[in-house]
């Protein structure tokens, strides 16, 4: 049975679907492949995203046949190969956060780097942000920029990272005070 032309198929029809036709399984890259770049895009450079977005399908695909929907959903398994992928490049953003903090480098007003540093800090980022993050542990930054890139709820991140819902709370919140610490308030400007 296939989709007429409009028909919006759920991740749990997905799921049936390239169970038992892998070649169906272009509809789950087609339907989140954009969503993971993005989110990826905004932890990495834009270079890295791609392979990384691409990589993502490749794991998500080499592993369809272990998802579980009794412990998530797609999106939230996809999301945590993704962060799980961009682990491995983690000594690459951490240099990339503190070499931001050294200059006071911003980026290009308009550009995807911008939008996505305005999403995570509600306000242009300054290096006090830049080397807050990068002091943040692993856990609590995947927490925050889960929450605040790809726009995950709690109980997504929970998923996406295999831990409890208090987990994501607790992270969440000793993240937010230590930026807000970390963050002098006279440092932001228009």
């Amino acid at each position: 049975m296939t989709a007429d032309v409009g028909e919006q198929v759920t991740d749990a029809e997905l799921v049936a679907r390239f169970r038992r036709d892998a070649e169906q399984f272009t509809a789950v890259h087609d339907r989140y492949f954009r969503k993971i770049y993005l989110y990826v895009a905004g932890r990495l450079d834009v270079q890295a995203a791609e392979d990384i977005a691409a990589e993502t399908f490749l794991v998500a695909f080499d592993q369809r046949d272990r998802f579980d929907p009794e412990r998530g959903n797609l999106r939230s398994w996809l999301f945590g190969i993704a962060t799980n992928l961009v682990a491995r490049h983690r000594r690459k953003e951490a240099r990339r956060y503190r070499a931001m903090a050294r200059t006071g480098a911003e980026p290009a007003a308009g550009s995807h780097e911008n939008q996505v540093i305005m999403s995570v800090a509600a306000q242009r980022m300054k290096p006090q942000l830049a080397k807050a993050l990068a002091a943040l542990s692993r856990g609590e930054r995947d927490v925050v920029l889960l929450v605040a890139l790809a726009q995950l709820s709690y109980d997504e991140v929970a998923q996406a990272l295999g831990i409890s819902q208090g987990t994501v709370g607790s992270r969440l919140s000793r993240a937010r005070r230590k930026l807000t610490d970390a963050i002098d308030p006279e440092a932001f400007n228009e």
